[in-house]
């Protein structure tokens, strides 16, 4: 996998499409000075210039995982403790095993035979189902494949009362699911082995289960080729992160799902993706995952990355030995399991965390922009997702420093726009409203009296959604 020099602490690759233009100005002048090129302002410039915002989040370490170079430590860890995994891969052969990682920022890592072709199988199934809700909606999809699915139905059958196929992720519902996705040409592909397929095909057919005008060959023949697409560990975790991301492709920035596919997609990935061992796999991972018996597996990280591994020796229900092992030691080592709590449950690594000179950092600039009045600043800081709450080596709030300060503008954006708790105590027992009142300024106490009843009465505050405050601090920009 071709790499920048400093990829180990940034994630990012030169294959990335964002960094399309920055590498062509690089190849461009290196051919020109006959490979003795000298890096000035200039050259810097033009190379950088389009991708300005990328690398210096990049090198900023803004991104969902600030020090990569660590946590890809700790999985290398895990992939290697995993590829000496048990006696059991005994009788397999042990040789292929590779694990990929795509964040959301497009930060990306691969170990192993991450460039070892493979057939999706099974994988394809969540994909397939999100494609067909992405397009025709929810409504209209599980008017073929049932209301309600159910994670308790994993045989390659299984019908609901109404004889419609129940869970999209087993075999009867993604073939009628194939029935529903657009295609411009169908594709004839392998069928030696589809004798079962072909059996349910017409179970479902007698069953009236496909939609008005679709032909059962053709769903077949089109399902078949789903399930014969190769891919590698590499193109997989992007896959991957694109679900982790609500269904946007973290290197190319394009929509490719929308959030209601996602949604239901991962809702039943949770639920059903790992054939009979889905509700072991639920209680110990709780991630939302599908795996193939290819020995693939894909797993889903929601907002954070997307995973791909890849280990053909099978376990007795169909699942990667060495994939679900890995699953089972990043949830023991990361607090990515779904019901992990990040605020009480310390035992775990938290990769999300900045350093503590990150957020020493982040505390002496909020405090200085509180201390100084700069709202400009401040806006910028709560922009870039920063907690507002930080606190001091005094417990001292940001709205504990405004508020001594007299600075009525700092106050109004931290109560108004951030929405921050009025009532944190510093080391002394004091409350913003004490310094606002010990200082003398009167009009910060009269702003903090009236915040207090509201922030005491959250049904008389209606507090805005995430993107609504967000277009708030851009519309005062």
């Amino acid at each position: 996998m071709p790499v920048l020099p400093l990829h180990r602490i940034t994630g990012l690759l030169t294959s990335d499409p964002r960094l399309r233009d920055c590498m062509r100005e690089l190849r461009s002048a290196v051919r020109e000075s006959n490979g003795d090129v000298m890096m000035d302002s200039e050259l810097f410039r033009k190379c950088v210039g389009s991708n300005i915002v990328l690398l210096t989040q990049a090198f900023r370490k803004k991104f969902i995982i600030p020090d990569f170079e660590t946590f890809v430590a700790n999985i290398n860890q895990i992939y290697h403790k995993v590829a000496d995994y048990i006696p059991h891969l005994a009788k397999f052969s042990p040789d292929l095993w590779g694990v990929s990682l795509c964040t959301v920022d497009g930060q990306r890592y691969s170990m192993g035979d991450t460039r070892v072709p493979f057939c999706l199988q099974s994988c394809v199934k969540p994909l397939e189902y999100a494609i067909a809700v992405h397009e025709a909606g929810t409504e209209r999809v599980h008017r073929y494949v049932g209301k309600e699915p159910s994670g308790l139905k994993f045989n390659k059958l299984s019908l609901d009362e109404e004889d419609k196929p129940h869970n999209p992720m087993v075999n009867a519902g993604a073939i009628v699911i194939s029935s529903l996705i657009k295609v411009n040409v169908m594709f004839q592909s392998e069928k030696e082995t589809g004798d079962r397929n072909y059996a349910i095909g017409y179970y479902l057919k007698e069953k009236k289960c496909f939609p008005p005008g679709a032909d059962m060959i053709d769903a077949l023949d089109f399902y078949f080729q789903l399930c014969s697409i190769e891919v590698t560990c590499e193109s997989g975790s992007v896959m991957a992160a694109t679900l982790a991301n609500g269904g946007i492709c973290p290197i190319t920035g394009e929509r490719v799902l929308s959030t209601e596919a996602v949604r239901n997609t991962l809702s039943l990935m949770h639920s059903c993706g790992m054939y009979d061992f889905s509700g072991q796999f639920a209680f110990h991972v709780g991630l939302p995952a599908k795996s193939g018996v290819s020995g693939a597996v894909l797993l889903v990280v929601p907002n954070i990355m997307g995973v791909m591994c890849w280990s053909p020796p099978l376990d007795k229900v169909g699942n990667s030995v060495r994939g679900i092992h890995f699953c089972q030691e990043l949830v023991s080592v990361f607090n990515f399991h779904n019901y992990d709590n990040l605020r009480h449950f310390m035992k775990k690594l938290d990769p999300r965390r900045q350093s503590d000179d990150e957020r020493n950092k982040s505390v002496v600039n909020l405090m200085f922009a509180a201390y100084s009045g700069d709202v400009s600043a401040l806006r910028r800081f709560a922009l870039s997702s920063m907690n507002m709450e930080l606190k001091d080596y005094d417990s001292r709030t940001a709205l504990h420093v405004a508020a001594a300060e007299g600075h009525v503008d700092v106050v109004l954006f931290l109560t108004e726009v951030c929405k921050v708790n009025p009532f944190v105590k510093d080391r002394w027992g004091n409350i913003p409203l004490d310094d606002a009142v010990q200082f003398g300024h009167e009009n910060v106490v009269k702003i903090l009296q009236q915040y207090h009843h509201l922030y005491s009465a959250p049904e008389s505050m209606p507090r805005m959604e995430d993107n609504q405050k967000l277009e708030t601090m851009k519309g005062v920009a």
